[in-house]
C-alpha cells in the first residue's frame, strides 16, 4: 500500500528540500528532547539528591524508571498511533510530557519527581516517539532519502543523549536543576507549534482492535526484569525472584500472542515480526547501542561527581567530547549510507566504541587529569554516531507499511529497554561504592556487551536494506 500524496501534510516525496526540513524539524526535535531527558539528570545526581533529601540510588531509580516506562509502553504506543492517528498521538504525547516536565520542576520530593519525570514523561514519550518513526518511514520511501531522514532524527536523538549532561550541567550551574525541566517544557511547546504543519499520510483506523491483555503482560514482564537488575545490589534472592517472574510473564505474553493469532484476533505484536532475521539482528544492535551509551553516561557522570567531586558544569563539559564525536558522524549518515552497507557501518561503530571504552578505562585510571576522559569519550561518540542510523534503517526497512506501527513500537521499545537496562546494570555495579574499582568493572561489563553487539552486526546481510512499498 502506498500512502497518498498530501498537499499540505508534508509528503516529503513530493516536496523540495525546504519542505522536507519543515517536516523533519518537529520530528527530530521530539527525538532530541526525549533522549535529552534520559541523560541530562546524570549530571544533577548530587544537586537533586541534596535538594530532595534522597540518595544517589534514589536518583538512579528515577532515571531508570523513566527509561523503563518508555520501554514498557512503546509497543502499545505504536499500535495506538495506527488506531488514533500518528499526528494526534504525537501531540497527545507531547502534552503529557510537558505536564510531567513542569511537575518535575516543582517537585518537593523524590516521589513527585518520579511521578512527573519517570511516569508522566515516560508515558508521553511512549506516545510520541512511535509516530516519529512511522511518519519518517511513510514520508521518505527512497532508501537514501530515508537514510538521510533517519540520520537527522537519530543525530538529534544521539546529540540529545550525549549533550544532555553538558546542557543539563550548564542549566543546573547557572540556575538550578529545576530549570532543566522548564527547558524541556519550553522545547515541547515549540514542537507542538511546529507540528501543526504535519498531516498524517495515512488515515487513522479507529476500528483497529487493541490487545489490552497483551499490553499489560508485555509491560509487566519488562518491568519485572529491569527491577530484578536494580535489586541486585540489595538482595540476591529478590533479584532472582523478579528476574524469573519477569521471564515467566514474557513467556505468558508470547503464548497469549500466539493464541490470539490462532483464533484470528489481532495481537499486540504479530509473531511474523520475529521471523525476519535481518530485523532481529538490527534490533539486537539497537538494544546494545543504547545500553552502552546510557550505561556509560550514568557511570562516568556518577564517578566524576561522587568520586572526583566535579560540579554539574564541569561534568557536562567533559561529556562534550562524546557529543562532538556523535554529531560529526551522525550528520554524515547519508554519505555513509551511500558508500557503505549498514553491516559495515554498524560493525565499525561497535569496534570504535569498544576501543573508546578500553582507552577510557586505561587513561582515566592512570591519570587524574580531566583531559584523560576526552580521547575515550570522543571515540565512543564517533562509534555510536556511525551506527545509530543504519541500525534503525535496517529494522524499519525490513517491513512494509502495514506493519510500521508495530515494528516502530517494537524498535523503540527495544532501544529504550537497552537504555534502562544499561543504567540499571551500570548503576547496580557502581552505586554501592563508586570508587575506581567498581567504575572500571562497570566499563569492562559495558565493553563486553559492546563486543556482543559487534558479533550480532557481523551476521547482518552485506547489502543495503531493501525498499518496501
Amino acid at each position: 500500500m502506498t500512502p497518498p500524496s498530501t498537499p499540505a501534510g508534508g509528503d516529503a516525496r513530493h516536496g523540495g528540500v525546504p519542505h522536507r526540513r519543515r517536516v523533519l524539524l518537529p520530528l527530530a526535535l521530539a527525538q532530541f528532547i526525549c533522549s535529552f531527558a534520559g541523560s541530562n539528570m546524570n549530571v544533577m545526581i548530587d544537586d537533586i539528591s541534596k535538594d530532595l533529601h534522597t540518595t544517589v540510588q534514589g536518583v538512579q531509580t528515577a532515571i531508570t524508571v523513566f527509561l523503563l516506562v518508555m520501554a514498557a509502553l512503546m509497543i502499545p504506543g505504536g499500535i495506538l498511533s495506527d488506531r488514533y492517528g500518528r499526528k494526534r498521538c504525537l501531540v497527545a504525547g507531547l502534552s503529557v510530557y510537558g505536564v510531567g516536565a513542569l511537575l518535575s520542576a516543582a517537585a518537593p520530593g523524590l516521589g513527585v519527581l518520579i511521578l512527573g519525570n519517570s511516569i508522566l514523561e515516560g508515558i508521553g514519550t511512549a506516545l510520541l516517539i512511535p509516530p516519529v518513526y512511522i511518519l519518517t518511514t511513510l514520508l521518505f520511501t527512497e532508501v537514501t532519502d530515508r537514510a538521510r531522514a533517519f540520520g537527522a532524527i537519530m543525530a538529534m536523538g544521539g546529540i540529545g543523549a550525549a549533550a544532555g549532561p553538558l546542557l543539563g550541567g550548564l542549566i543546573t550551574s547557572a540556575l538550578s536543576w529545576r530549570a532543566a525541566f522548564v527547558f524541556q517544557a519550553l522545547v515541547v511547546l515549540a514542537i507542538v507549534l511546529l507540528s501543526r504543519q504535519l498531516v498524517d499520510p495515512l488515515p487513522a483506523d479507529p476500528e483497529q482492535e487493541f490487545d489490552t491483555v497483551g499490553a499489560v503482560l508485555s509491560a509487566c514482564g519488562l518491568t519485572l526484569v529491569v527491577l530484578g537488575i536494580l535489586a541486585a545490589d540489595n538482595n540476591l534472592w529478590l533479584m532472582l525472584a523478579l528476574l524469573v517472574a519477569g521471564v515467566l510473564v514474557l513467556v505468558w505474553f508470547f503464548a497469549w500472542v500466539r493464541a490470539r493469532e490462532r483464533s484470528g484476533a489481532r495481537p499486540l505484536l504479530t509473531t511474523s515480526l520475529f521471523r525476519n532475521r535481518t530485523s532481529n539482528l538490527g534490533l539486537i544492535t539497537q538494544h546494545v547501542q543504547w545500553l552502552v551509551l546510557m550505561g556509560l553516561s550514568f557511570v562516568v557522570a556518577a564517578y566524576l561527581q561522587v568520586v572526583r567531586h566535579y560540579d554539574a558544569i564541569k561534568t557536562g563539559v567533559i561529556f562534550s567530547a562524546s557529543t562532538f564525536g556523535l554529531l560529526v558522524t551522525s550528520l554524515g549518515a547519508r554519505r555513509f549510507a551511500e558508500r557503505r552497507s549498514p553491516r559495515t557501518l554498524i560493525m565499525a561503530g561497535f569496534a570504535t566504541t569498544v576501543g573508546g571504552l578500553a582507552i577510557l578505562i586505561g587513561f582515566a585510571h592512570a591519570s587524574p587529569s580531566v583531559w584523560s576522559f576526552v580521547p575515550g569519550l570522543l571515540l565512543i561518540g564517533l562509534g555510536i554516531g556511525v551506527m545509530l542510523t543504519p541500525a534503525v534503517n535496517v529494522v524499519q526497512s525490513s517491513f512494509g507499511e502495514e506493519l510500521q506501527g508495530e515494528i516502530s513500537g517494537l524498535s523503540r521499545s527495544v532501544s529504550n529497554l537497552g537504555s534502562s537496562v544499561g543504567t540499571a546494570i551500570a548503576g547496580t555495579i557502581l552505586v554501592a561504592d563508586p570508587a575506581i574499582g567498581p567504575y572500571g568493572v562497570a566499563l569492562v561489563v559495558l565493553g563486553a556487551i559492546g563486543l556482543g553487539g559487534l558479533v550480532a552486526a557481523s551476521r547482518l546481510p552485506r547489502g543495503h536494506p531493501g525498499q518496501r512499498s
